[in-house]
């Protein structure tokens, strides 16, 4: 069994589709002669032709209206957003056009189209390289979002998106990219979009995070160890559809929740989390469920370390509810 970076799973789970089913197709910019920005789609181009790996204009309305255009006459598009801060000029092909097709066609026509895009910080982008929009994907019904913390995930992921035939919006933390390596099962197999992973098991408290916080949850968690808590890490993989059941048996195993996620405080998918935890598990909570997040500011430069959650903001968010 292979070692893989995030990179080399996804690229390996592109080439795999590519070859098996002559219905996928990539597109994007500089996806083809360069490889992408971050190389993932290197090799792509020479092995399968310009036709099936394309280098598009600098148009993000373009790229993913072309996605649009393609699925409805029967092709498995896979668009790539460079960035997913430069995704915006997209939104409307996306949340009016591309979720909403099967409903407003009555379910005569469904939109396979894929949107990859590397998300957050980690890497000293700066602000237009470094977002987290997630939240405003999982508010667009007809969309699902998944978001891997693997390398194993992230190929076993993006496949079972590609096996399906509604919109995914595919982010991948550029932070983790090269960042970890993983043994990854060779050849296809699939990794259930819609069921969360349990990162670590634990009896005192729950941690729910997913992309680059999974790790940084995982390092704050075996602090607490050190210190006799046992935290259970939760993984969430899928943020629409959201594994529920997960979620609530942690949560009722625990009783006490931290949140973890680098995009802005308000309006977060932690803010969901918390509504979901308070319509249905309220009575097993024993402390107030915690949020660490990304602050509501523009993502800055010269202070990313201190923008972005770390290990010791969540342990002391973990100190919180245990001594409450």
């Amino acid at each position: 069994m292979p070692q893989m970076t995030m990179v080399q799973a996804i690229q390996d789970a592109l080439r795999l589709a590519l070859r098996e089913d002559a219905r996928v197709m990539v597109l994007g910019e500089d996806v083809g002669l360069n490889g992408g920005v971050f190389r993932v789609t290197e090799g792509l181009q020479a092995e399968f032709g310009a036709e099936r790996v394309c280098d598009t204009p600098l148009a993000e309305n373009g790229i993913v209206g072309g996605a649009i255009g393609l699925a409805l006459y029967g092709m498995k598009p896979v668009a790539e957003i460079q960035f997913v801060d430069f995704i915006y000029p997209a939104f409307d092909q996306i949340v009016s056009e591309m979720a909403k097709l099967r409903w407003r066609s009555a379910g005569q026509y469904s939109c396979p189209v894929i949107v990859r895009a590397p998300y957050g910080g980690g890497i000293k982008g700066g602000l237009y390289h470094s977002q987290s929009p997630e939240a405003y994907f999982c508010h667009t019904a007809g969309l699902t979002v998944v978001i891997p913390s693997t390398p194993s995930d992230a190929k076993g992921l993006l496949l079972a998106a590609l096996e399906g035939d509604d919109p995914v919006i595919f982010l991948e933390p550029k932070r983790l990219y090269r960042t970890i390596k993983e043994d990854v099962v060779e050849g296809r197999f699939t990794t259930p979009i819609g069921r969360a992973r349990i990162a670590r098991a634990g009896e005192h408290l729950t941690l729910l995070a997913y992309g680059a916080m999974v790790p940084v949850s995982l390092d704050a968690a075996a602090e607490a160890g050190s210190r006799g808590w046992s935290a259970e890490v939760v993984d969430l993989r899928t943020l629409v559809p959201l594994d529920q059941d997960a979620v609530l048996a942690s949560v009722r195993k625990t009783g006490r929740v931290v949140i973890v996620h680098e995009a802005p405080r308000t309006c977060g998918f932690g803010a969901e989390l918390s509504a979901l935890i308070a319509e249905k598990a309220l009575t097993s909570l024993q402390a107030p469920v915690l949020r660490v997040t990304g602050y509501d500011t523009p993502f800055p430069y010269t202070l990313e370390h201190t923008y972005l959650p770390d290990a010791p903001r969540v342990l002391r968010a973990i100190e919180h509810v245990m001594q409450y």
